[in-house]
């Protein structure tokens, strides 16, 4: 087995053209969202909190991001009892709510994206949008 691997990394532009998609989106369906992308050690890459956007869902919108990109899935569908033991074990920096998704590029997790402050069908469709402008990008 070799001794490295190759991996991609998400640069700040597509870290950006994800917050631009994400905020048009949420324009456009009238959602004031929470955008936060992070890499795959859950590093801060961009974040937007829209006018109006709820302020407490910043935290949860960045723990959607961080959850997606270490577990490779989406947010919102663990098993409760799995959930509870990943907030517990995570000082709640761990969350099951929609919104969350890993951001996979020809196979590679490179980081994931959150979005907080919509409903749970809302931030999905926010964050679904966003994903979809990035060549290579896995189709949840």
């Amino acid at each position: 087995m070799p001794d490295t691997m190759p991996s991609l990394k998400l640069t700040h532009d597509g870290a950006l053209k994800l917050v631009q998609a994400a905020l048009a989106k949420s324009l456009a369906i009238g959602a004031r969202e929470n955008i936060v992308v992070v890499d795959t050690g859950g590093n801060l890459l961009a974040m937007l909190r829209m006018d109006g956007a709820n302020v407490q869902a910043i935290d949860t919108a960045w723990s959607k991001a961080l959850t997606a990109a270490g577990r490779g899935q989406p947010t919102g569908s663990m098993d409760a009892q799995i959930a509870l033991q990943q907030a517990l074990a995570s000082q709640g920096k761990r969350i099951n709510l929609p919104g969350g998704f890993p951001i996979v590029i020809d196979g590679h997790i490179v980081g994931g994206i959150g979005i907080g402050g919509g409903t749970g069908e809302e931030d999905i469709e926010v964050a679904k949008a966003a994903l979809a402008t990035v060549a290579g990008t896995k189709k949840f």
